[in-house]
């Protein structure tokens, strides 16, 4: 499954979607523990529906935030939508590319989405997340278009890839009275940039601070392909 870590400085996965588990494993939200008794993430996993393979969004939290913010973030939608949501903790504060390099959370990432996939049937995976969550999913998943066909980016700050591979399709949501992450000088520059880079772009405002209405929640996880 996984081609190794060694790619994990520039930001780029090694796991990759690969043949059906034989058995799939247990249903309901469950902890990935490090091999020192650490958090690594949290996993929501749906009921299955008919036998059809699960589609996966990882789910990335704000900075000082924790899994179950990241797993908090999509939950609500997850079971009607059958999204196998997982929640990965950060190694810092913040995720490693925020603090000026990537490297651990994704090496991190990529043995916890290689443990999931061995487990469970999944045919297609987007990444998202919050605030410096959602930076670091547009980094991620602009790196790693060719394991993540979207992203989901609500108030992000930046994106800012080592490498770019594939075109993922990009939803990008930010309130317009966001103090946190102003949106003019955030979301109101960035959707641009990705637009002229050839990123087919959602874009949505709304009047409101830094935050995540339910309403684009919603309508984010009915964005994502089917």
């Amino acid at each position: 499954m996984s081609r190794g870590s060694g790619q994990a400085g520039r930001g780029r996965l090694g796991v990759r979607l690969g043949a059906t588990p034989s058995a799939t494993g247990p249903t309901g939200t469950m902890p990935i523990e490090d091999t020192d008794g650490g958090l690594l993430a949290l996993v929501f996993v749906p009921q299955p529906a008919g036998g059809t393979a699960y589609r996966l969004v990882v789910s990335l939290h704000g900075a000082g935030g924790s899994a179950r913010h990241g797993l908090g973030l999509l939950l609500p939608v997850a079971a009607e939508q059958g999204l196998l949501i997982v929640a990965p903790q950060s190694s810092g504060s913040s995720w490693d590319m925020i603090h000026g390099r990537f490297g651990p959370d994704v090496r991190r990432l990529d043995r916890v989405l290689t443990g999931i996939l061995e487990q469970y049937p999944v045919d297609r995976m987007a990444i998202g997340g919050f605030s410096d969550g959602a930076s670091y999913a547009l980094s991620l998943g602009m790196a790693n278009g060719d394991l993540f066909e979207a992203v989901l980016a609500f108030s992000p700050g930046f994106a800012a890839p080592q490498v770019r591979t594939g075109e993922p399709r990009i939803f990008v949501s930010h309130g317009t009275a966001d103090r946190v992450l102003p949106i003019d000088r955030c979301s109101r520059r960035l959707v641009p940039r990705l637009q002229a880079m050839g990123y087919d772009v959602t874009y949505e405002e709304f009047a409101g601070g830094h935050e995540v209405p339910a309403h684009l929640v919603r309508q984010a996880a009915a964005w994502l392909p089917a």
